[in-house]
């Protein structure tokens, strides 16, 4: 080559598409470059969309791909622009489309962004890699061409891409179509339109793939002479598009277009797009020999089932089945999180050695979802505690279980907490997210909350509104985690402001919609009506995740006889038991069990406190700021739960006091300092700090469980509460303490758990 390149060809890889493309225009005469071997990319791998996939370079007369070492969003912009694009939006690592074949041609690579050529960037030399196929690197591009990027530059050939499926139910009586749709004709977009699928050849396998896709664990068989019928030509009937802008019901009888036939499919694809099938050419609307579209029907999950019977029968099946053996946590959004499974009673994670999306969806489906929409690796849905599990799981894709599938048995060496597994698996369109809206808000993420009831919409009255209801509102608009409940919207801007229309939310935290909480119904009733005490939220897609360490609990506890003297400071804060007030003070003492406590940030966000430094309270004995009013809860409970000795602890100081590795610390009280705990940082209150213990000087010797709870307020967001929780059993003879068995209160199974309560209550016998 000499100064000026030839155009590149580029070969781009849509599903089971090739696309040739030219350059749109040659390159600006740059540094001459010694000829090699002809360049060309296109993109692989699982096709979400047309403008993202695993990149993959032709170099040498063979196809290989980049690994994702040292890359940087510069790397992608080059890459996209040689795609044809204008630039990236992002881009992938870890195998996230799948894993490539052949050479690893590029590793290491370091891009500015502005090379016009992959070449221009310093890499390792071409061939010269030390990854695997589980590092291939993706590129998500801009979805906007270069210009001189036409239809004339594009040359189709034989098959062409499926990007978007849906089911289309035909409904007769011209009854609305529940959500979700768990029946219709398979149809895939088709440029501008939507097309048919012949059902020539069509099995079982082919309609798990498509219920997969629309977020349903299995198939089921369809009642084909009812199709029969619906399926011959029609006029349109006039139909609502009501429920979304791509997810529409579209219920009318309509010409059939056949696009695909010869569907092909394994039935682990987590795309249609992954199974091999033909395209017609040309007219295609008789095309189809048998005359019949492809029809699919699903078996929803528990989540998503309608009707009581389908409920209970789900219900039972269940509870044959016993205690579920995997869960997910951390997630914003239903479907999502990181894989945690139950292993000799105790909840522990999955390595991200080998992870990928034929073990993901075997996890999904298992769970009630459909197949898995990405399979991520990193503790990309924050950091688990206890053990792991499982390493380099290899599913089939046809297991029932991830039990069922080949794993390695974990070391110490193997993996850490940062290659912790989490899916995103395919759920069911339900169109929640059309019933909620946010108003008045600077950005799309906050504003005041406004449903539709009815017809009608309206605002939600603040009284009771917490951390708990605003998670559900954020959950439902889909902007991930609530940052902050808002209870006075006042400083939002009201122009269109409407009445209320629901009040008395009260939710669990999990619900995926505001109108399955507890609320007042029609009966409305609200303290404080008006705009300025309409409900609000702040949402995030990160938060914290705050847990306390359990073993060192256990470690450090033990008994003090503080003189009274010493305490005056403590009981101004409200650190000692009601019966202090009564005591002779100064003489005398109190009994107390101290321990420290180590509080760790597993999360994917600071926690910082509700509340900003100017409403911070100023203690002039301990000479310190309270950020919050109550940080933890420490308790002494009997068997059966009655609470027989309490403290609390506000967060006079909330610091990093260490961090992992690499981590860098950025709280630190002293001086009025922010406050707060960095992800990846612990904050330490030693058992000798003031206020660090239980007043025990009422409690009776025997059998106790000691009861730990951080944030227990819900104040501030973390994307899992249930982890907040820490529980010992404790035996006290009026003159020492044990304290042992200490873990996260849904560390254990259920079973392990009732054990653990009972077990104090069973040694209260042995006490003399």
């Amino acid at each position: 080559m000499g100064g000026t390149r030839a155009w590149p060809e580029l070969l781009v890889l849509l599903g089971s598409a090739w696309l040739w493309v030219g350059s749109a225009q040659p390159t600006p005469p740059g540094p001459t470059r010694p000829a090699g071997p002809q360049l060309r990319f296109r993109l692989a791998g699982y096709p979400r969309k047309h403008n993202e996939g695993r990149v993959e370079v032709f170099y040498n007369d063979e196809w290989g791909t980049v690994c994702d070492d040292d890359f940087t969003l510069g790397n992608a912009h080059v890459l996209c622009r040689h795609l044809g694009f204008v630039a990236a939006t992002g881009w992938a690592h870890s195998a996230k489309y799948g894993k490539g074949v052949g050479r690893i041609w590029l590793d290491n690579v370091n891009c500015a962004g502005n090379e016009k050529d992959i070449r221009d960037c310093k890499h390792r030399g071409w061939g010269n890699s030390d990854c695997s196929h589980e590092e291939d690197a993706g590129v998500v591009c801009k979805d906007e061409r270069i210009p001189g990027f036409k239809d004339s530059n594009v040359i189709e050939t034989e098959q062409s891409h499926v990007e978007e499926v849906r089911l289309r139910p035909v409904v007769s009586g011209g009854r609305r179509q529940q959500l979700p749709v768990t029946e219709g004709i398979v149809e895939v977009r088709y440029r501008d339109s939507w097309a048919q699928i012949c059902d020539q050849g069509w099995d079982s396998h082919n309609s798990r793939v498509v219920c997969g896709m629309m977020g349903f664990p299995a198939e089921k068989k369809v009642n084909r002479n009812f199709y029969k019928l619906a399926s011959k030509s029609q006029p349109k009937q006039k139909h609502r598009e009501d429920v979304g802008p791509k997810k529409r019901l579209f219920t009318e009888r309509q010409q059939l277009n056949y696009r695909l036939h010869s569907v092909s499919c394994t039935g682990t694809e987590v795309h249609l797009s992954m199974c091999s099938f033909e395209f017609y050419r040309g007219n295609s609307s008789a095309a189809c020999g048998s005359g019949m579209p492809a029809v699919v029907s699903c078996v929803p999950g528990p989540l998503f089932s309608t009707g009581s019977a389908h409920k209970k029968k789900q219900r039972q099946q269940q509870q044959q089945q016993g205690q579920p053996r995997i869960r997910l946590k951390g997630g914003a959004r239903v479907g999502e999180g990181r894989v945690e499974v139950l292993r000799s009673s105790e909840w522990g994670t999955v390595c991200d050695d080998r992870w990928n999306l034929q073990s993901a969806s075997v996890v999904c489906r298992e769970l009630g979802f459909g197949s898995a929409k990405e399979a991520l690796t990193g503790a990309r849905m924050g950091q688990g505690t206890g053990p792991i599990h499982l390493n380099e799981v290899q599913c089939r894709g046809t297991e029932k279980s991830l039990w069922n599938c080949p794993f390695r048995n974990i070391t110490q060496e193997d993996c850490k907490h940062t290659e912790d597994a989490a899916v995103r698996c395919n759920v069911p369109y339900m169109g929640y997210e059309n019933l909620i809206r946010l108003a008045g808000g600077r950005t799309e993420f906050e504003g005041r909350v406004e449903v539709k009831r009815g017809s009608k919409w309206g605002t939600v009255c603040s009284d009771g509104w917490t951390t708990k209801e605003a998670m559900v509102a954020c959950r439902q608009l889909g902007l991930g985690y609530s940052l902050h409940a808002v209870t006075e919207t006042w400083y939002w801007d009201a122009s269109n402001v409407t009445e209320m229309v629901m009040s008395g939310v009260k939710c669990a935290g999990h619900e995926m919609s505001l109108s399955h909480c507890q609320h007042h119904g029609a009966s409305l009733s609200c303290r404080n009506t008006g705009t300025r005490f309409a409900a609000g939220v702040i949402c995030s897609e990160t938060a914290s995740d705050l847990l306390l360490h359990a073993p060192l609990v256990q470690e450090t506890a033990y008994i003090e006889d503080r003189p009274l003297h010493m305490l005056y400071c403590a009981a101004e804060e409200n650190c000692l038991a009601s019966s202090a007030r009564l005591a002779n003070w100064p003489y005398g003492h109190r009994r107390l069990l101290r321990f420290s406590s180590q509080i760790h940030n597993r999360g994917r966000a600071d926690f910082r406190p509700k509340a900003g430094r100017h409403s911070w309270v100023w203690h002039e004995c301990h000479r310190h700021y309270h950020s919050m009013d109550i940080f933890t809860h420490y308790d002494i409970l009997t068997p059966n739960g009655t609470k027989v000795a309490e403290g609390h602890k506000a967060s006079f100081c909330l610091e990093d006091t260490e961090c992992e590795e690499d981590v860098a610390k950025r709280y630190e009280c002293a001086n009025f300092g922010e406050q707060g705990i960095t992800v990846g940082c612990w904050d330490l209150y030693r058992h000798d700090i003031d206020c660090q213990w239980i007043d025990i000087t009422d409690v009776k010797p025997g059998n106790y469980i000691l009861q730990v709870v951080i944030n227990p307020n819900f104040e501030v967001a973390e994307s899992d509460f249930t982890n907040n929780a820490m529980k010992c059993n404790c035996k006290y003879d009026g003159h020492r303490i044990w304290v042992h068995s200490c873990h996260i209160g849904d560390a254990l199974s259920e079973e392990a758990n009732k054990r653990f309560e009972q077990y104090p209550g069973q040694l209260n016998n042995q006490i003399s």
